[in-house]
């Protein structure tokens, strides 16, 4: 006599495909953000916004702000890859450059580079670095935020 023991497993969670790192971090984070410059320090209280640009990407929106008599537009930050670890998710960007139209109408470049951003739950700090037209500094920013 042979007995035949057999299991099936339906409707296993090893069977649903995991939520793209992108999209499960994509959107408002709103927080405190401290732009340094020459060791002065501005506080302020804006929202960044994450976007889905690929699976593993995200697209950043620092937002406008002022700080001594600079004002800075909002600046994207473009395809920031992402790796996961845990319940952890880190985006790193070594350089990124664009363009971007001023109140005034002026045309400046700018470039953010070492850019960190670091995904817990519902929260996200960012570092980065940040050098805007012709200023002969550059800004260090840190965000750190609650998903909306």
């Amino acid at each position: 006599m042979t007995i035949v023991f057999g299991m099936c497993s339906c409707g296993s969670d090893d069977d649903e495909p995991e939520v793209a790192v992108a999209s499960q971090v994509a959107g408002s984070y709103t927080g405190e953000e401290i732009m340094t410059v020459m060791g002065d320090a501005f506080n302020s209280n804006p929202t960044y916004v994450f976007v889905k640009s690929s699976d593993i990407s995200v697209d950043m929106t620092i937002p406008a702000s002022e700080g001594g008599s600079m004002v800075l537009p909002s600046l994207p930050v473009k395809n920031i890859t992402l790796a996961k670890t845990g319940n952890t998710i880190t985006g790193k960007l070594a350089s990124y450059t664009g363009t971007v139209v001023n109140s005034d109408g002026a045309e400046k470049a700018y470039t953010v580079s070492d850019v960190i951003v670091i995904f817990s739950g519902n929260a996200v700090v960012a570092t980065y670095t940040l050098k805007y037209g012709n200023m002969p500094f550059a800004f260090a920013g840190q965000f750190t935020g609650t998903k909306k």
